[in-house]
């Protein structure tokens, strides 16, 4: 009995550092070497070199260059596109109803690295609507998701993730890190994050952020023109709320 709980133990821990090889590779387009990888997930570089070798075998991992460098493969990357498109599907109906409830547009964007990535979107049924393209980027720091996905980072992570001044998109941007940080404590308290036209003149947003079942940061966002936003605000908030809410039960449903 001892033997076969050591051998469980054993192949769970060979799961976990695969796991933390190809976590180690998100986002590496041209590879690592072997002694990088080593150096990241705190292994020898024999023991890395094994797994690699076995990661090679199911195509999760592949050459990046002649001499040695890896990446992540085509298998990681089927896997993953399939998860984001059952996430999308799992929360599209949920967008569609707070448009409809609302009357006004939802995004849905991802994390990727300093930027998000919009990913999917209901458009809103008023004639004066905002409207963003699918696969646009937009800064962290200005925009009602961005900044709902910095409340849930320490504030040294806020620092090394974007520095501490940004660039200015309008005269009501956080363009300092004095100024984003206050804002970002009152978004942790309330859960919830607001884009006073410091993205855009005339346009405001609220947003949320939440994981999705990879553990990607992914956030829902309301954008509104001005004039109809500030007798909104709360309303808004409150639908976005349980709409986040809805949204990880049913992952957690999915999950289970």
């Amino acid at each position: 009995m001892d033997r076969h709980v050591a051998n469980d133990k054993s192949q769970v821990q060979v799961i976990a550092r695969a796991a933390a090889i190809l976590r180690a590779l998100e986002d590496e387009n041209s590879g690592l070497s072997l002694g990088q990888i080593a150096q990241r997930v705190n292994l020898a570089r024999s023991t890395v070199q094994r797994i690699v070798a076995a990661l090679e075998t199911e195509k999760l991992v592949i050459a990046a260059t002649p001499n040695g460098r890896v990446r992540l493969g085509p298998t990681i990357m089927r896997l993953a596109a399939s998860v984001r498109s059952d996430f999308i599907s799992l929360a599209r109906p949920l967008l569609e109803r707070l448009s409809a409830e609302l009357e006004e547009t939802v995004d849905l964007s991802t994390v990727k690295k300093d930027h998000l990535v919009f990913i999917d979107q209901v458009v809103g049924s008023h004639r004066l609507r905002t409207v963003s393209a699918v696969g646009e980027t937009f800064p962290l720091y200005c925009t009602a998701n961005g900044k709902a996905y910095l409340a849930q980072l320490s504030d040294t992570a806020v620092t090394a993730l974007i520095g501490d001044t940004y660039a200015p998109r309008t005269p009501k941007t956080h363009a300092k890190f004095d100024t984003l940080l206050a804002n970002l404590k009152t978004i942790r308290k309330s859960g919830v994050a607001f884009d006073c036209e410091e993205h855009t003149l005339g346009i405001c947003a609220a947003g949320v952020a939440l994981q999705d079942p990879l553990g990607n940061s992914v956030a829902i966002s309301v954008p509104v023109p001005t004039h109809r936003f500030q007798a909104r605000q709360t309303l808004i908030a409150e639908k976005l709320l349980a709409t986040k809410h809805e949204l990880e039960h049913r992952m957690k449903s999915a999950i289970g």
